[in-house]
């Protein structure tokens, strides 16, 4: 009864949080107002026993997609409040029946699908995936191609936030605190650590690439707000650091393919290394691209030094 009654208040959370976002006159509430949702929406997925989804949530929606609402927001031109978005009774009259639509077809969907899932079969794969993690054997092994498509969208992404802007000084983001940079050096490898223990668990517990890259890049970002602006120094090394995802999916894709097995069918014997070389790749890839979003456009080209 008890946990019935905090997933009823959590669910009404959520409603009041998400109305809140959406329709605050104030920019900055409603971007803390997100930020909340994610960490609700964090904990609703502990509730559904999806810990793997949590962690993604709670440090890609609530943290670095939070910071990266706040840096946009910290770019627009200073102006009142917006005035309150107003529903009328036609809009109720019209969305409502429409909203009350599709949440009863999202619920005969759900009671007409087979109850175990694909879990049956993702389990008998497990043996030959290189992973315990049911979750980590199907981004990194059965479905890999699906996260080698979602890893180059977040690449393209960077990509076009690079067209928009360039030339950007990474020392821009940097807040004027003077303890934020002794925080820096005492937090930082504090990150590190936690991403390397979240790349570890993932192949049998909750964790792997996505968490630990999103750990990685709220450590960057705290490194820029304390002024670490050459970590971001537009070069090779930076660009290389962006690809290697998508460059180590293709490389292990193509190179299991010359070993005359089928496009990202791993040999089981060496499905594991391979899929921890891979988390490495994606994990690094994914910190980095996060930060380069943060930091708003192209940084400036690194100055070569003749000496």
């Amino acid at each position: 009864m008890l946990a019935l009654a905090f997933d009823g208040v959590l669910a009404l959370g959520l409603l009041a949080v998400a109305w809140q976002a959406l329709h605050s006159a104030d920019l900055f509430r409603a971007v803390i107002s997100f930020m909340v949702f994610g960490v609700l929406m964090a904990v609703a997925w502990v509730r559904l026993q999806a810990p793997d989804i949590a962690l993604a949530e709670a440090a890609i929606s609530a943290g670095i997609t939070g910071a990266l609402l706040l840096s946009a927001l910290g770019r627009l031109p200073s102006g009142g409040p917006r005035p309150p978005l107003r529903v009328g009774w036609q809009e109720v009259l019209v969305w409502g029946p429409l909203g009350a639509l599709f949440v009863l077809a999202l619920g005969i969907t759900a009671v007409r699908l087979p109850a175990p899932g694909l879990g049956h079969e993702v389990h008998e794969a497990l043996a030959r995936a290189g992973a315990e993690n049911p979750v980590t054997a199907v981004l990194m092994n059965i479905r890999a191609l699906d996260t080698l498509l979602e890893v180059t969208i977040l690449l393209l992404a960077v990509v076009v936030g690079w067209s928009f802007r360039s030339s950007v000084s990474a020392a821009a983001a940097r807040v004027p605190s003077p303890a934020l940079p002794a925080l820096a050096r005492l937090v930082f490898p504090v990150f590190l650590l936690a991403a390397g223990y979240l790349l570890w668990a993932g192949t049998h517990a909750p964790g792997g690439a996505f968490p630990a890259g999103a750990v990685i890049a709220a450590g960057g970002v705290l490194l820029l707000l304390a002024g670490a602006a050459p970590a971001l120094e537009n070069g090779p090394p930076l660009r290389w650091a962006l690809a290697s995802g998508v460059l180590a999916f293709l490389l292990v894709a193509l190179g299991v393919m010359l070993a005359g097995q089928s496009f990202f069918s791993y040999p089981p014997a060496h499905a594991r290394g391979l899929i921890a070389a891979l988390e490495v790749a994606i994990s690094l890839a994914i910190g980095f691209m996060l930060i380069a979003l943060y930091v708003g456009g192209e940084p400036a080209l690194r100055r070569r030094r003749w000496s």
